[in-house]
Formats: C-alpha cells, sequence, structure tokens
C-alpha cells in the first residue's frame, strides 16, 4: 500500500537527490526572471500601497487553500512592521457562516463591504487567477475605491482577463508550487519596500 500512494520512496536516492536539486534551480530561475520582469510594476505598487497606509488606510488579504495561509504570511509581514493589515481567512466562524448562509463566493467581498473602504488596500492571491471568490472580493475593493493588488500564475486568468486588479503581478508557470513560491518572493519584497515608505 505504501508504494501506491508513494511511489517516490521506491525511487533511488540518488535520483531525489537531482529531482530537488533540479527544482530548486528552477525554483530560483523563476524567481529571478520575476523580480526582474516585475521589479519596476512592484516598486510603483509599493508606492501607492505605502501612500494608503500613511493616510490611515488597512490593509486586507485574501485567498484560497495555500493563498489563504499566503494571504496570513501577507497580513503578519505589514503587522511585523506596524502596519495595520488583516487576512480576511482567519475568521473560520465568519467564513464559514458566509460560506453556509449566503454561499462560499462573497466570503470575501461581504468582509471588504463590511470593512473597508476607500483608501483601503486589498491584496488577492490565487495560483489560478480564477477564484470566483477572490474575483468577487477585488470587484468589491475596487468598487468600494481601495487600492487593489493580485498575484496570480497561469497566465492571470479572469484576475487578468478583467483587469479586477490595479496592481497585477502573473508569475508565468502553469506550476503551483513554483507559483506560490515566485509570489512569496513579491510579497516579502513589496512589505519591504513599503515598509521603507510608509513612515
Amino acid at each position: 500500500m505504501t508504494g501506491t500512494l508513494y511511489p517516490f520512496l521506491r525511487r533511488d536516492p540518488a535520483d531525489l537527490t537531482a529531482s530537488t536539486a533540479a527544482k530548486a534551480r528552477e525554483s530560483l530561475e523563476l524567481r529571478l526572471r520575476v523580480l526582474d520582469e516585475l521589479g519596476p510594476a512592484l516598486a510603483a505598487c509599493a508606492t501607492d500601497v505605502a501612500a494608503a497606509l500613511r493616510e490611515g488606510g488597512r490593509l486586507y488579504a485574501f485567498g484560497n487553500g495555500g493563498s489563504s495561509t499566503d494571504a496570513e504570511s501577507v497580513a503578519a509581514l505589514f503587522t511585523a512592521r506596524d502596519l495595520p493589515a488583516i487576512s480576511l481567512a482567519c475568521d473560520t466562524a465568519l467564513v464559514t457562516a458566509l460560506g453556509n448562509d449566503i454561499g462560499f463566493e462573497v466570503v470575501f467581498a461581504r468582509q471588504l463591504a463590511a470593512l473597508g473602504g476607500p483608501g483601503d488596500v486589498a491584496v488577492a492571491l490565487s495560483t489560478s487567477g480564477g477564484s470566483a471568490n477572490v474575483l468577487r472580493g477585488l470587484d468589491e475593493a475596487r468598487r468600494t475605491g481601495m487600492v487593489t493588488v493580485g498575484f496570480a500564475g497561469s497566465g492571470g486568468g479572469r484576475m487578468a482577463s478583467e483587469r479586477l486588479a490595479e496592481h497585477l503581478f502573473v508569475v508565468p508557470s502553469s506550476s503551483v508550487h513554483r507559483i506560490q513560491e515566485a509570489q512569496a518572493t513579491l510579497y516579502h519584497l513589496l512589505v519591504e519596500l513599503v515598509s521603507a515608505d510608509a513612515r
């Protein structure tokens, strides 16, 4: 049974070492490419986010699955620098109540409608760029007058085609793992840039 569930356990350790090294190289190359290609846009985004936070705005981050964990990281990185930020996926009672009573597609939009306002910042994370609730959240944020930031992969999906984010960063990969690794590099740098400019 173990061999069926975990076929890599039967592989030669040398194969695993080579595979790990190849994945690490691929990840590094993608991160460097993304920083090179998106660096100027990231700096412009940081300027807008810092200005919003200086004027009393608050940052709201959101996503599903692994991207919800990234949203938590974004919020934690900002709050660790004394900048106001919240992850909208953290309140499980609220998320499950909205999902059950109204529909999962509104779990972020409803929170942004209640908590957010003009001058706040919405940071949406998605590997596909097509999650309905993330898109609805961005749409609500844009309608409200928030600064909108989107992180996506795989061509950007509807997040890109519908131009839902004022600042959009699309990682050119179809691998969920590589997309999330590159997105982490981008949002860590965004936090550093904003932190230096928000005081």
